[in-house]
């Protein structure tokens, strides 16, 4: 299994951004996608999810302002984030397993992650 995230970078208080996840290599017909972040000196936390394609979830500080989807024809998840914050600022981490989960110990496939600031 194998996923790759692009689309991080800087961006100013206010603006947007879109995250892509490339999966390959999932055997599951119907695998829960997640997106997590992690600030430095922070753990780990679940932003959102998604579930055969389109049941979704989102953490209450991210409700309104970011929107996951999911391209099946592409095997790629995306998170468009809007109306950025400064706190916002983390590394962002595609996950993916048979289940939705927001503990990250119990995710078995992960990608490297890609870097969002907000300034």
């Amino acid at each position: 299994v194998q996923l790759v995230e692009s689309g991080g970078g800087s961006v100013q208080a206010g603006g947007s951004l879109r995250l892509s996840c490339a999966a390959s290599g999932l055997t599951d017909s119907s695998p829960c996608i997640a997106w997590f972040r992690q600030a430095p000196g922070k753990e780990r936390e679940l932003v959102a999810n998604i579930y055969t394609g389109h049941v979704t979830y989102y953490t209450d500080s991210v409700k309104g302002r970011f929107t996951i989807s999911q391209d099946n024809a592409k095997d790629t998840v995306y998170l468009q984030m809007n109306s950025l914050k400064p706190e916002d600022t983390a590394m962002y981490y595609c996950a993916a397993d048979s289940f939705c989960s927001a503990v990250p110990a119990g995710i078995r496939y992960w990608g490297q992650g890609t870097q969002v600031t907000v300034s």
